[in-house]
């Protein structure tokens, strides 16, 4: 079934066309991903979907009744409510119902045996409960609870959304649009705020939802894993492919060879025509004459196939002016604290020549203070630092903000590299797509995106041996992200990078360090490698090399204590679901029993039942209680 139906939707902004003539169907329970340089109209697009931009051209068609859920429709925050109201503000309507059911138990107690206002009232309270019982009225406050805390805001639940970071606000947002169950989620990069375990909450999420899903996204591995079918926004119109981003690009690759062979084809047969033509016209006679003037009406009835094109992309590769040592890196207990709060302790790092190392962790856990406090911008509170002989180090700052607003891109590299010659330094931009007047455009004019390629012309001009990136795909499209990996592939330095974009860990990395509270974990291989022994509860590969058989024995053996505390909780939690249910099985009988007008006829029976019925609901509250205390340890 169609839930949403585009044809030829148009839109321009002044004299620049965005949207050309954009058609496509979504199915019901369908998952699209978006894709498309930064400024193709992606954003543009779904907001016409929504309903908060107009086209200037073409129809917007929605399944009668469709409820679309678009996060930038969800309202403002007050600010004085808590992040559990904010959640559980969507199950108002449950809410009420529950309390109008308290209120007929109460009022059915009290009328004792006035048969006809019994048997309305009991009519009305069965039609409740059953409404209830469809709408999930049971369920819903562990759901709430499964998405703050997937959504990593369980911690935070009480307090107001005044005190809430842009990040958290948006996360906040997120959770209770996904509560709000739309038939249509409408999620306009929704894994930017998302660290890297809330963004696998939310591929799960997505893929066990009952609605369908329209997604722009940059992050590749989550368009892989969400994803049945992709929409590309190139040069205003759109290209639809069925299969996940990989399958995609394989997709896409394939059509564009076709369509070039097709072109050049018609291109060679088009100048046969015109050759045979003008021979037939060198013969000036009136036999030839007619001929050639049939050729050329046969030839004007030819419809003409576009030359394919593709958009621009960055093409550069990393160098190095000279080797390092062995040993690049090496740092050993590490703290840093803001105040009174610790970001980590006790980090040990050693980097070997030629390591590629991606450096992961949640949210909020001081990878980019790492990152600074290597590279000298950061002083650690305690630890040390040792850099090896010949080490060069590269710095990718996220935010950019070495660089000069007030300074041309032009003048902001060559003043970096004033030995260099203009041509030169044009060049180096010219291959990340700065040609042209778009040298002298100011700095403080550009995207972020364009700042990025600012910053990645400098670094690769500067041939250092060792490259510390701090999300490094940040801003940049899919084509120039796979173009940095193209070019980190063939780097024979160390990397070091911080990165949320699992793809691109899965592309260079051979090593991931995971930051924690209280140190750093390693693991062998690249994201899918770490996450399939983080699934197992594996302990890192190289956690016990060079340990001592004691050393071993006493790490086993904490081994064993944790793997017995996990399983002992484990019986404690499953002990207590049982309970829940056991309990909340009891309500339901009673509920039944109250829903009965016969029960009132014995006023005595009734108002203990009632009375039996209102503990049993204390003592689910309770019980709910201990499970979401045991389920946070």
């Amino acid at each position: 079934m169609i839930l949403l139906a585009l044809q030829d939707i148009r839109k321009s902004f002044g004299t620049h066309e965005v949207l050309k003539g954009v058609s496509f169907t979504l199915q019901d329970r369908e998952r699209m991903g978006m894709v498309g340089v930064n400024g193709s109209g992606k954003s543009t697009l779904m907001k016409i979907i929504a309903g908060t931009e107009t086209a200037d051209g073409g129809t917007v068609n929605l399944q009668k009744g469709l409820r679309i859920g678009y996060l930038a429709q969800q309202g403002e925050l007050t600010g004085q409510e808590t992040v559990q109201e904010v959640v559980e503000s969507v199950f108002i309507p449950l809410m009420r119902m529950e309390e109008e059911m308290r209120s007929l138990e109460h009022e059915m107690a009290e009328k004792g045996s006035d048969e006809e206002a019994l048997r309305r009232l009991g009519g009305r309270y069965d039609a409740l409960m059953r409404e209830f019982e469809r709408r999930d009225g049971y369920g819903w406050r562990s759901r709430v609870t499964g998405v703050l805390k997937g959504l990593k805001l369980w911690d935070m639940r009480e307090m107001e959304t005044c005190r809430l970071s842009g990040g958290e606000r948006t996360r906040l947002c997120l959770g209770r649009m996904l509560l709000s169950d739309p038939d249509l989620l409408l999620l306009d990069e929704p894994t930017n705020h998302l660290d890297l375990k809330s963004t696998a909450w939310l591929e799960d999420y997505l893929n066990s939802y009952r609605g369908a899903v329209l997604v722009i996204s940059h992050d590749r591995y989550f368009l892989d894993h969400v994803c049945g079918r992709m929409a590309e926004l190139i040069m205003g119109t759109v290209e639809t492919y069925t299969g996940n981003y990989t399958e995609y690009v394989a997709k896409r690759a394939e059509v564009y060879e076709t369509r070039m062979k097709a072109w050049e084809m018609q291109q060679k047969e088009i100048a046969r025509q015109e050759a045979i033509i003008a021979m037939y016209r060198r013969f000036n006679r009136e036999k030839s004459i007619k001929a050639a003037e049939s050729r050329e009406k046969r030839l004007e009835k030819v419809e003409r196939l576009e030359k394919p094109q593709e958009e621009r992309i960055v093409r550069f590769r990393f160098e190095t002016r000279r080797t390092t040592g062995e040993d690049v890196l090496q740092a050993e207990g590490l703290e840093k604290h803001f105040g009174a709060r610790e970001l980590f302790r006790e980090v040990k790092i050693h980097l070997r020549a030629g390591d590629r190392v991606a450096l992961i962790g949640d949210n909020g856990t001081g990878k980019t203070t790492l990152l600074r406090c290597l590279t000298g911008e950061e002083k650690p509170d305690a630890g040390q630092i040792r850099w090896g002989a010949g080490v060069d180090i590269g710095y990718y700052d996220q935010h950019q903000s070495g660089l000069h607003e007030q300074k041309t891109v032009l003048d902001e590299v060559w003043d970096r590299f004033p030995r260099m010659e203009q041509y030169e330094i044009r060049g180096a931009l010219g291959l990340f797509l700065f040609s042209g007047d778009d040298v002298f455009a100011p700095v403080s004019s550009l995207s972020g995106g364009e700042k990025g390629r600012v910053a990645l012309t400098e670094l690769m001009l500067r041939k250092d041996n060792v490259l510390l990136l701090d999300e490094p795909t940040n801003h940049l499209d899919m084509d120039s992200r796979e173009v940095l990996e193209d070019a980190l592939e063939g780097y024979p330095g160390t990397i070091l990078a911080v990165s949320h974009d699992r793809y691109f860990i899965n592309r260079f990395a051979e090593k991931v360090f995971v930051l924690e509270e209280n140190g750093i974990r390693e693991y062998l291989g690249n994201y899918d490698s770490y996450y399939e022994k983080a699934c197992r509860d594996a302990e890192p590969d190289a956690e016990t090399a060079g340990m001592t058989k004691t050393a071993l024995d006493k790490e086993k053996k904490r081994s064993r204590e944790e793997q017995q505390r996990i399983k002992d909780q484990q019986q404690r939690l499953k002990q207590a679901e049982e309970a829940v249910a056991k309990a909340e099985k009891e309500a339901a009988d009673l509920e039944g029993v109250l829903a009965d007008p016969e029960t009132y006829r014995d006023a005595d029976r009734a108002a203990e039942l009632t009375k039996q019925y209102n503990r049993v609901k204390a003592e689910i509250d309770r019980l709910y209680g201990e499970w979401e205390a045991l389920e946070s340890l």
